[in-house]
Parts: C-alpha cells; sequence; structure tokens
C-alpha cells in the first residue's frame, strides 16, 4: 500500500504509552503546585513564605531558583529547560492557584473543581490577578555569539551590557471581540513575546430564529475598553567589551520583557538575562518583499534578570572562603604597598610614583551620598603628561588588562558621542533610542585614554561632566535623560611642541584648560631627563627583557613577591566590593591645616611668576587627597583611613601635581631673564639686513660677557621663532631680517 493513494491517514504524535487529553497538563500542573506547597529547606517553606509575602503588599510575583526545582524534581527541571514555553503557563497557573488559597483559604481550588467551571473561573481571576513567575540560576552563563538554532524554544542564561530599552508599550493578553452584526462575542488568548493574532475570520454564533444569518467575513472589531493588558518593553542586550574577540564588533540580541521585569535595566547596565531563545517574523518579511518566507528573527523572551549591582562583571561573582582567607593574608602583608606597586607593568622600569597612584586608581576612594541627596564621586583619575618613549601607552595597557572593567580609546579616534551617549535609529519601529559609549560601557571601572592632547577641544569637553559629576545628560532628538559614568579616567597626553620644554611654565606646556586639569586627582610630568647611570640601567633592563634573562635584581623582585594579573584583578574585585573606609578625626585634622600650607604654597608661586597656575588648587584638589587617602585604606582593607595613609596620600600629591605646579620655577625664572638681557644685546649688536657668523656671537657673549650657551642658543631660537633673525649656511651665519 502506497501513500500516494488518495485516502486519509492518521498517526499519532503521542509518546507510546499516552492517552490523548489534558492529564499530563494536570499533572505536570500539579507536579509545580506541589512544589510551591512542600518545597522546604531546613524546615522553612520558603516559595510558600515568599508567595504569601508578596501577595500581602500586591506583588504578584514568585521568583523561582532552578537549583531548587532541579533538586526537588529533575524531571521537572529539565521539562522545564527544553519546553519552558509550554510549561511557564502552568507554573504560572499553579502559583495563581496557591495564591488564591493564600488570599481565600476556605474556597476550594480550581484544580479540584475542573478547569471547566466558568463561574469560578471569572470570579477567581477577579480576586487574584495572574501572577509571574521569575527563574534565577547559578548555572554558567552562554554567550550571545554561541547561540544558534538548537537553543531555540529552550531556555538560555546569557550575560551582556543593556544598551538600549525602550519605553514601555501595552500588550494586550485577552482580546474582546464583538460582531459589528450580531453583537457576538469573543474572548481571544494571546501568547507571550513578539508572536501575533490571527482574528477570526467568519462569526462563529448560531442562526437566529429566522434561520437567516450573514455577518461577512471579518465582522470582528476589538473593545479595547474590555481587554486586558501588560506592560512590556524592548530591550538591546550586547557583549560585554571583555568577551568580544579582537577584531571582531560586538554582537547583540533584542529582548522582550513584561509584567514586572519591566522598567529593572538602565542602558550601560551590565546584567545576566534568562530567558526563552524565540524566534519572530518581522514586518520587512512579512510584507513579502521578496526575502525568504520561512527566515525568522531570533529574541529572547525574558523570564529573569539579575543585574551585576557591584559593577564588577564576572570578576566578582563570587569568592571562594580560600580566595577571601588569602585575600585577608595579603591584606595584612606589612609591605603589601610596595608589592602591589610592583606588580603594576613589572616589566617597565621606574616609574615608582606613577605605579602607586595607578594601583590607587585601580583601588578607587569611597563613594558618598550625602542626605541632600548629593553625591561625591569615589573614582581617581590621573594625567600622565610626558615626553614620548617614556611608557605612557604601556601603563594604559597594563589597566586595561589588570582592571575587572576597562575600555582603552585613543584620543584621535575618539568624539563625544563615542565616549558619551549616541543616538540611534531603529531600523525596523523608526524609533530613537539611546546607545551608550566609553564611559557608560565602562562604569564601575576605567577609561584609558591615550593620545589626550590629539583630541578635539569639543570632544574633550564632553567628558567634563563624566569625569566629576559621574553622569552623562543627554539631549538629542526629543531624548532627555541623565546615563551613569561612575568611572575613572587614566589618561596619557603629550606637552604642546612633543617634548617638556623647561624654559617654558607648565602652562605653556601644557595645551589643557583649567577645567579639565582641576579634574584631575594627580598629574605627573614624565620627563625623559639624560642621566648617565639612569640611562645605564634602562638601557641594561631593556636588553635583559629583549633577551629573556633574569638579573639579580629581577630575581629578587620576583622572590619578593609580585602578584600574577589574575590574582590582581580578584583582589581589586575584592577590596571594591568588602571595604568602603572613611577618615578618622586625626587623619582629618592633619588633611585639613596640610591643605591651607598647600594653598599658600601656590600662591606664592604665583607671585613669584607673576601669573595665575594653570593647574589649579582647589577644593577638588583636597577632596582628592581625600580619596587617594581612602584607597590606601582600601588596598590594605582598613575600614578607618589613619594618618600614615593621609601622609602617604600628600606625599603622592606633592610628588604629581604640586611638582608639575612649581616645574623648574627657580631655575626658569633665571634662564628667562638671562636669555631676555641676551636678546636685548643681540638687536643692538646686530641692525636689520645685518649678519655675523655663530662663532662671533659665541665669542662674544659666553667668552666675553659670561652668559651660558644654553641661554644664547634659547635666545636664537626665539628670535628665529618670531621672524626677527634667520639661519643661513647651515646654521653657520645669523642674518636679522626683521624687527
Amino acid at each position: 500500500m502506497s501513500f500516494d493513494q488518495p485516502r486519509v491517514f492518521s498517526a499519532t504524535v503521542l509518546p507510546p504509552g499516552e492517552v490523548p487529553g489534558d492529564e499530563s497538563r494536570l499533572e505536570t500542573e500539579q507536579c509545580f503546585h506541589d512544589f510551591i506547597l512542600e518545597f522546604r529547606i531546613d524546615g522553612d517553606f520558603i516559595y510558600r513564605d515568599q508567595l504569601r509575602e508578596n501577595i500581602l503588599v500586591k506583588q504578584y510575583l514568585l521568583s523561582v531558583d532552578m537549583a531548587h526545582v532541579i533538586s526537588y524534581n529533575e524531571d521537572l527541571a529539565h521539562r522545564l529547560t527544553n519546553e519552558p514555553a509550554e510549561l511557564l503557563p502552568l507554573f504560572e497557573s499553579a502559583v495563581r492557584d496557591v495564591a488564591r488559597r493564600i488570599v481565600f483559604p476556605g474556597s476550594k481550588t480550581t484544580l479540584a473543581t475542573g478547569a471547566d467551571d466558568t463561574q469560578i473561573q471569572d470570579d477567581f481571576s477577579r480576586e487574584v490577578p495572574a501572577c509571574q513567575v521569575i527563574l534565577t540560576s547559578n548555572a554558567n552563563p552562554l554567550p550571545i555569539r554561541e547561540l544558534d538554532s538548537s537553543h531555540i524554544s529552550k531556555l538560555v542564561r546569557i550575560p551582556g551590557i543593556v544598551i538600549g530599552a525602550s519605553t514601555l508599550s501595552s500588550k494586550a493578553t485577552v482580546l474582546h471581540l464583538m460582531c459589528k452584526s450580531c453583537q457576538h462575542v469573543e474572548r481571544l488568548f494571546i501568547g507571550g513575546g513578539f508572536s501575533g493574532v490571527q482574528m477570526p475570520r467568519a462569526c462563529p454564533a448560531p442562526a437566529g430564529p429566522t434561520g437567516d444569518k450573514n455577518c461577512g467575513v471579518d465582522p470582528f472589531i476589538i473593545v479595547h475598553e474590555k481587554c486586558t493588558f501588560v506592560d512590556q518593553q524592548v530591550l538591546k542586550l550586547q557583549e560585554a567589551p571583555d568577551m568580544v574577540p579582537v577584531g571582531e564588533l560586538p554582537r547583540h540580541i533584542i529582548l522582550s520583557a513584561d509584567r514586572n521585569l519591566t522598567n529593572k535595566v538602565v542602558p550601560g547596565s551590565r546584567c545576566t538575562v534568562m530567558g526563552i531563545y524565540s524566534i519572530y517574523q518581522s514586518k520587512a518579511s512579512a510584507k513579502g518583499t521578496g526575502k525568504a518566507v520561512a527566515i525568522r528573527n531570533p529574541y529572547v523572551r525574558v523570564v529573569g534578570l539579575q543585574v551585576d549591582v557591584d559593577h564588577n562583571s564576572k570578576a566578582s561573582a563570587s569568592f571562594t572562603d580560600e580566595e577571601e582567607e588569602e585575600f585577608l593574608a595579603l591584606s595584612r602583608h606589612p609591605r603589601l604597598y610596595e608589592i602591589f606597586a610592583n606588580s603594576i607593568a613589572p616589566s617597565i622600569y621606574g616609574n615608582a610614583d606613577i605605579k602607586k597612584a595607578i594601583g590607587c586608581l585601580l583601588m578607587g576612594g569611597s563613594k558618598k551620598i550625602l542626605p541632600d541627596g548629593m553625591r561625591l564621586r569615589g573614582d581617581i583619575n590621573v594625567l600622565l603628561l610626558g615626553d614620548p618613549g617614556t611608557a605612557k601607552s604601556q601603563l594604559l595597557k597594563f589597566v586595561e588588562k589588570v582592571s575587572p572593567i576597562a575600555i582603552y580609546t585613543s584620543g584621535k579616534g575618539s568624539s563625544a558621542a563615542g565616549l558619551t551617549a549616541s543616538v540611534q535609529r531603529d531600523s525596523t519601529t523608526r524609533d530613537f533610542y539611546l546607545e551608550g559609549g566609553a564611559m557608560v560601557l565602562a562604569d564601575g571601572g576605567v577609561v584609558c585614554i591615550d593620545e589626550f592632547d590629539k583630541m578635539r577641544d569639543e570632544d574633550r569637553v564632553a567628558i567634563h561632566e563624566a569625569m566629576e559629576q559621574q553622569t552623562i545628560s543627554i539631549a538629542k532628538a526629543g531624548i532627555t535623560t541623565i546615563l551613569n559614568s561612575r568611572t575613572s579616567v587614566l589618561a596619557a597626553a603629550n606637552p604642546i611642541f612633543g617634548r617638556y620644554d623647561d624654559m617654558k611654565t607648565p602652562g605653556e606646556n601644557i595645551d589643557f584648560q583649567t577645567t579639565i586639569l582641576s579634574r584631575f586627582d594627580m598629574i605627573f610630568i614624565v620627563k625623559d631627563d639624560h642621566n648617565e647611570s639612569r640611562d645605564q640601567s634602562i638601557a641594561k633592563h631593556v636588553m635583559n627583557i629583549h633577551m629573556n634573562q633574569n638579573t639579580a635584581a629581577t630575581a629578587a623582585q620576583e622572590q619578593a613577591g609580585e602578584i600574577p594579573i589574575e590574582k590582581m584583578r580578584r583582589y581589586i574585585a575584592y577590596c571594591k566590593a568588602r571595604c568602603a573606609p572613611r577618615l578618622s578625626p586625626e587623619a582629618a585634622e592633619k588633611l585639613s591645616s596640610h591643605f591651607v600650607g598647600i594653598r599658600k604654597q601656590v600662591q606664592q608661586v604665583e607671585q613669584d611668576a607673576n601669573e595665575r597656575s594653570s593647574i589649579p588648587i582647589t577644593v577638588r584638589q583636597l577632596e582628592a587627597i581625600i580619596r587617594i587617602s581612602e584607597s590606601l585604606a582600601k588596598l590594605q582593607l582598613s575600614p578607618v583611613a589613619r594618618e600614615e595613609h593621609v601622609d602617604e596620600a600628600l606625599r603622592l600629591f606633592l610628588a604629581s601635581t604640586m611638582d608639575a605646579v612649581g616645574q623648574g620655577a627657580g631655575s626658569r625664572q633665571e634662564l628667562v631673564e638671562e636669555v631676555n638681557k641676551i636678546e636685548a644685546e643681540l638687536k643692538r649688536r646686530l641692525p636689520i639686513g645685518w649678519s655675523t657668523s655663530y662663532q662671533t656671537l659665541v665669542r662674544e657673549f659666553v667668552t666675553g660677557k659670561g652668559y651660558t650657551q644654553h641661554a644664547l642658543d634659547k635666545a636664537l631660537m626665539v628670535m628665529e621663532r618670531r621672524d626677527s633673525i634667520q639661519f643661513r649656511h647651515q646654521r653657520a651665519n645669523v642674518y636679522r631680517s626683521g624687527v
């Protein structure tokens, strides 16, 4: 017998031994019912008590841990993972049933009476609203780029950063339909997610007494007032930057959240989503624009949302008891501060103070919220300003590796929108939505900005607010909002002329406005000084690195105990999560008196130079020293910042920002006076249009009048820049060309 013959054949689609009907559904619902009522740990009925508490505060939801379902009934948990779309409505029905028993203890349950009793169903729906089941789990998350067709309709757990969140929309769960002709009423139930609904094409009402019934095709209209709606929100989840392979674009997926899961996250939040990996047909392909009919787009229907509260991504997920003991032992080490500083970029020679400052930046101070709602930042910002070849970029690259959350960006390739946030337009809905930039994605971590001086001024101004107020305010395309950017900024820049010029004031060397400089807690001027013994040690160090040989010093340093990168990252995450130090009264007193002294010192420098300092010392700098003290206490897991912490913080501040303020003030003043004298005499000595040899000038000014060779060269360079003189014949002759 062939299947080609025109006969009707039927085949069972049920598993062997199962009879058709609702028995399996009722059994599954009964299992969930028993789980809520019976599951207990150490005598506590967790879900029964949780449901009672939630219903008393009118929160119709139940948060269920998948591990508990597995321990209660492994087969049920397996089915819930593989067929969540079928089983979750049964679970929610069971929760609602238990809720009804809690609200009305004497009444019969729907399971006992049977689901066909419509009167009880209607009373029930009026009395207890639908309860939502929210699933949580500690299973290993699945990266977004590993989601494929084998995961469709299964429960998945994916981590990422929310980069876009739509406004709330209302989605109908029960449609109230009415026939235009005969006023017949139908109720239509709709599933979750993006699934559409097909309206009935004909009216199913029986014919009237006369027997004639002609309602026509598509007779139904929707009575919106009697429909049931729930909140729905569309989110866009992107891979975390540290999960994206080099050279790849980060991938994203659309999430559909409803009811109690809406408005839980804002763009920039790191979270782990549990949901049903589903598919929907996009409007473009539904219109039949020549695309393949059977192609569907994936999305995730959210059934659980865990937001990373402590902003330390996967590095702070959890700490084992052994790790905690190890970290506590490490925090009690007497030389921890030096060891930690030496472990930062160990292959870079010297720069001890910069490494200590970076250690403080990685730890950060304590964030404070004052009674009036004002926030004081705890993050430390550091600027490295110096000559090329002083390993600034290498330090930035190392910080990117060791910080739990970090983003590295180069100033030249960063725009204001790329650093803060941009407004994008959704291709399907044509709505505007926000996408967070580097400062938003690095919330709770560090942004490393290289080539900070090459940024355009308008782009640099965009991060003013992010550096001090720790927020980014957006007012574009009708979107006005505030995003969090609780990040530390580590910036590296070159002076105006490429190298630092000792003849000039810091203001002439630094091409930044005072507004941005005051937001940096520490400013280091890194000079490439010519010092023979130092040059020899650096050359030896570099040679050993390139030849992979350990010198005795390096070996001794390693024995002293450098901390490996992975352990360092975990320790930073641990300190940030567990410790928020405050200043002790004695330390605060010491700090305030020192700050007054520092202000006096700056005033003296300004009077001597007869100009305002380009690097300001304001109350922000006092807060900076407080933050540095707190970060040093945090490094040792101390709850109080004591006087020794304040002493080291003041030393670091004096070695960085204060050193930059008074950079070469005395010697520079003498040199400037000497150069001015030589310039005046040169103008008298050389009338316009005359020339003389360079050697003659050296004989007259250096040998004859006792000026230094350096001052003469400087004066000639200044005059050449002003077009007063010209060098000719390969700088052998000096020609006076102008005033």
